[in-house]
């Protein structure tokens, strides 16, 4: 088998496809959760903790000189992205939990029983038939 077929084989699979839609929506997720975090969530959080941003601290190793600029060790940077992945986190886990629940609450909901087969109804009327004719 010529590798183009191989690859062709490969590529037409269920998987890939669905593989490929998830990977789309997890993407138009991520901005949905993003957009919420940096919108909606960091706002009040920012006044709550009195407009602190940590993406200015920073330690300089080596000053600028003869225009080549200064190196700096930006660790605000990176608590940043730790708090913004901590919200995120939570903020993604708060929807799971509310899934979930929602669909605990749908599993839980009692099911109509299954109507009666064919077999069953014709087997019911025998035996009304005969408790009838004993009478």
């Amino acid at each position: 088998m010529s590798m183009i077929q191989e690859f062709k084989s490969f590529a037409m699979k269920g998987n890939v496809a669905d593989m490929a839609v998830g990977i789309i929506i997890g993407a138009a997720f991520g901005k949905i959760v993003s957009s919420m975090v940096n919108d909606v969530i960091m706002p009040p959080l920012g006044l709550l903790i009195g407009g602190v941003d940590f993406s200015s601290l920073g330690v300089t190793l080596r000053s600028a000189a003869d225009g080549t600029p200064a190196t700096v060790l930006k660790y605000g940077v990176f608590i940043n992205t730790i708090v913004d992945f901590i919200i995120v986190a939570l903020a993604i886990f708060l929807v799971v939990r509310g899934m979930n629940a929602l669909r605990k609450k749908q599993e839980e909901a009692p099911a109509a029983p299954p109507a009666p087969s064919k077999q069953e109804v014709l087997l019911g009327e025998i035996r009304d038939l005969l408790k009838a004719g004993k009478h």
